[in-house]
């Protein structure tokens, strides 16, 4: 009896196909730099090497397009979308700071493995993709959505609460501003509701307990 050959790997269509590659590249550039060789790619996106230069043109267009990939802003925004609007302010908070947190370790984490001195310039006209400005205003916007009805009890606007909250969060993770460990979620938002003074404040009033 002859054996049952197994079955074909389905092939993926070309934008699965060229999503897999992104995915499988970014750890090892994160790893590696740019020295990372197109071998080492094809082996850890499990295809043939050819099947790269099938999707790119060449390497430059695949770290191209990795660096896109780790600049997006889709997915954080989803996660500040995502986050539970029924927990008090300062929760929803320090889950905002996390998620924003998470997202420059990442971008930071690339800038060094290419060794960049700040993050690439923008992909060229015919790429759809938001200009840093553009990401900046949907992440404060995003922040101003977090906070919500309790906008009315702060003491300043909702916009500017998130422009400090999101100037805070970049010194406090960018490890050539901290000057140290990170800050934590926690301080980051503790500074911005409470202050560092001594001094007797409203933020339990902003939570609906009583001041």
């Amino acid at each position: 009896m002859v054996p049952a050959r197994p079955a074909r790997a389905r092939r993926l269509a070309p934008e699965a196909r060229r999503r897999a590659l992104v995915e499988a590249t970014l750890p090892l550039v994160l790893r590696h730099g740019a020295a990372v060789s197109t071998r080492q790619i094809a082996e850890a996106a499990c295809v043939a090497e050819g099947t790269i230069f099938s999707v790119f043109p060449h390497k430059e267009a695949l770290m191209r397009a990795v660096t896109a990939a780790a600049l997006d802003p889709a997915s954080t925004l989803r996660e500040l979308a995502g986050i539970d609007r029924s927990l008090p302010l300062r929760a929803r908070l320090v889950a905002a700071v996390q998620i924003l947190q998470s997202r420059l370790t990442g971008v930071f984490g690339l800038i060094d493995a290419l060794q960049l001195a700040r993050p690439p310039a923008p992909r060229p006209p015919d790429d759809e993709c938001p200009s840093p400005r553009m990401m900046n205003e949907a992440f404060q916007e995003a922040v101003v959505d977090v906070i919500g009805p309790d906008s009315a009890a702060l003491r300043v606007p909702a916009t500017e609460l998130a422009r400090v909250l999101r100037l805070l969060v970049f010194s406090g993770t960018h490890p050539r501003l901290c000057d140290g460990p990170p800050l934590s979620a926690e301080r980051i938002v503790t500074t911005v509701l409470d202050g560092l003074a001594h001094h007797h404040t409203d933020t339990h009033h902003i939570e609906g307990e009583p001041c």
